[in-house]
């Protein structure tokens, strides 16, 4: 008997149970996805990829799920992990608005192919959601979509994690007795999860990049360049891209506000004698809910409460430190960040002095710092102003920096500018359904829109932003290092025609993130 073609071996996974529908067996649960038969693309929505992180896996490491029989349907979105809120203000545009029903069991991930019936695997793209690490959702996000723009080359995931003090309390209790960055190790055993399946998809496993946006990309990618020491194994991606890197102050595990936030949540949940995480643990999901939006919602306007801290394992040290030594995973790097970060994350219309805003917003800080940082900034005009440039560069602009002197000679930097260029303005156009932010395209050009998404698309199919899937109107992209500091600006003339060209990173904004870097421990990053 002659042996099984590689192709159908690769695809001996797919059976239908009607025409045209397929099932993928995955060894702990069959599910059946829903073919567009004019986009050709196949879509799995809602797989869960991990055991429901509830009872007394609460705050614990993800453990594979359970097996079950029968045919699974992967045909709507995924309920959400709980939400939380980002900063006080009414305003907030990160607000969640109408909320889908939330749960703790939320551990799922989507999938879209065009692939399924492919003889070699395509390109592997995985999204990791925004907002702050307290709020998102994978149904906000229509990964065929990015398969479009790819000119169907490539498999997009789409993933959830746990988020808020759901994904990231931490102090020496749940050092002691749980694990640090639940909602970060739940975004690794998603990667890993692809690394071992992606294949009955039509993924190639060797070939993935991670993007997101904020805290999904520019703050969980950041985290997983530098895990593990950068020594992941195996290799989890070769790709990282970020829109609008986030760090925000990611602080030891046992520091001071690290610590203060666990004993909060243990006193407004009750469990203040005996044996708190076990406590803790035995607090019903709405209870503990609730404590999650109190505590969240009274946090520094524009700021989060719950993010990744440094562990001593999966974060082994400040990022600023990992990315310097240069201890990375990944292989190459595409940063993209907007003109305008921080203007949604500062109350427009407050009258404040300066000083006293770095202090709220870096509460280690004593004088000498915050005066240093009201000093550095005060040719920015207003107090307003002042304080929107702060936290942009600091919490966004300089991290992408960071990021980019790490990765060299094998980095490439992009700036969304068409105004008013606020943070998110980019996700729009490469995601042309998303609606959580309410935030219109701002400029419908078609060649722009186009030549702006190729770039993500491309790099992530070839590692390189000018191996263009698609032609566009984007001219030669030079590779970004401190020795060349050119970067791609998306902006368009008066006269709304696309202008898009290189320039030079400005000197000044260098010096700013230079000394951003030299307070690095203080500041959290």
């Amino acid at each position: 008997m002659a042996p099984l073609h590689t192709s159908v071996i690769l695809l001996a996974y797919v059976y239908a149970v009607a025409a045209n529908t397929p099932v993928v067996d995955l060894g702990y649960a069959k599910y059946q996805g829903v073919v567009d038969k004019n986009l050709n693309i196949t879509s799995f929505r809602g797989i869960r990829y991990a055991a429901p992180p509830i009872g007394n896996l609460r705050w614990q490491a993800p453990t594979a799920p359970s097996a079950v029989g029968g045919i699974q349907q992967a045909n709507a979105d995924p309920i959400q992990c709980f939400q939380g809120n980002l900063g006080a203000a009414a305003t907030n545009p990160l607000t969640i608005r109408d909320d889908p029903l939330e749960s703790e069991d939320c551990l799922f991930l989507s999938v879209y192919s065009p692939a399924l019936n492919t003889t070699i695997p395509l390109p592997t793209l995985v999204w990791i959601h925004g907002g702050g690490y307290v709020q998102g959702s994978a149904s906000q996000y229509n990964g065929g979509e990015l398969v479009q723009e790819s000119n169907n080359e490539v498999v997009v995931v789409v993933i959830q994690y746990r988020l808020g003090l759901f994904g990231f309390l931490a102090g020496e209790q749940i050092k002691e007795d749980g694990a640090l960055n639940a909602g970060l190790l739940d975004q690794e055993f998603a990667l890993r999860w692809v690394n071992q399946n992606i294949r009955k998809f039509g993924g190639d496993p060797n070939k993935v990049a991670i993007w997101g946006q904020s805290a999904g990309c520019g703050g969980s990618v950041l985290q997983h360049v530098i895990a593990n020491d950068g020594k992941t194994s195996p290799p989890l991606f070769r790709a990282a891209i970020t829109s609008s890197s986030f760090l925000h102050s990611q602080y030891p595990y046992n520091g001071r506000i690290p610590q203060t936030l666990f004993n909060e949540v243990a006193a407004q949940a009750g469990c203040t004698d005996g044996e708190v995480l076990d406590c803790l643990r035995a607090v019903d999901s709405a209870s503990l809910q609730d404590v999650n939006l109190n505590i969240t919602a009274a946090s520094f306007q524009g700021t989060i409460t719950f993010g990744p801290v440094v562990d001593g394992s999966f974060i082994a040290q400040s990022p600023t430190a990992a990315l310097a030594q240069q201890k990375l995973n990944g292989e190459i790097l595409l940063s993209v960040t907007n003109l305008n970060e921080g203007f949604l994350f500062v109350n427009q219309t407050a009258n404040f002095d300066v000083t006293d805003y770095v202090r709220n917003l870096y509460p280690l800080f004593g004088s000498e710092e915050s005066d240093a940082v009201a000093s550095l900034y005060r040719s920015f005009g207003s107090p307003v102003a002042q304080a929107t440039a702060i936290l942009g560069e600091s919490v966004f602009v300089c991290p992408t920096y960071l990021l980019l002197n790490a990765f060299p000679e094998d980095s490439y930097k992009g700036q969304y500018a068409i105004l008013p260029s606020y943070h998110g303005s980019d996700v729009v156009n490469y995601f042309p359904s998303f609606t959580a932010w309410e935030e219109p395209i701002i400029f419908n050009n078609t060649d722009f829109i186009n030549a702006f998404t190729q770039g993500f698309l491309s790099f992530a199919v070839n590692l390189d932003p000018n191996v263009k899937l698609r032609p566009s109107i984007t001219p030669v992209w030079q590779k970004w290092s401190p020795a060349c500091e050119t970067e791609m600006l998306f902006n368009k003339t008066e006269g709304d025609a696309p202008d898009i060209a290189a320039a030079t990173t400005p000197g000044a904004l260098q010096s700013r993130c230079e000394f951003w870097r030299s307070v690095h421990n203080l500041a959290g990053q």
